[in-house]
């Protein structure tokens, strides 16, 4: 995972920075966190040579299907965090990784490094 560029779009405070925080010692480059929709598009365009993407669905009330829907767009691998069952997601999603929360931060770690690794 080391230099691998990684965005993350998560609401709560907290668990951004805890994520954030364990994705670099892991090597990674940390984009954001972003806490909003906007927030998660303004990195995207920004960083279009995003490697990967945690993505909460929930921020603050709305839903980031917009980012999800923008990352399958362009092939960007990332991952959807929730505390949704995936009967609650679109269909469109059900081929993306998911993690329920809560979650532990070795379980997301090992989530991103499949998702990076290839075939």
């Amino acid at each position: 995972m080391r230099g691998r560029r990684l965005l993350v779009v998560e609401d709560d405070y907290f668990w951004a920075d805890e994520l954030s925080q364990g994705l670099k010692r892991v090597g990674a480059v940390v984009l954001g966190p972003a806490a909003s929709v906007n927030a998660a598009g303004a990195f995207l365009q920004s960083q279009p040579d995003t490697d990967g993407v945690i993505l909460d669905i929930n921020l603050r009330g709305e839903r980031s299907y917009p980012i999800a829907d923008l990352l399958l767009a362009r092939g960007v691998p990332f991952i959807i965090m929730t505390g949704y069952d995936m009967e609650a997601l679109p269909a469109g999603y059900a081929a993306v990784p998911r993690l329920e929360k809560p979650v532990a931060l070795d379980a997301v770690v090992q989530a991103v490094e499949r998702l990076l690794t290839p075939g």
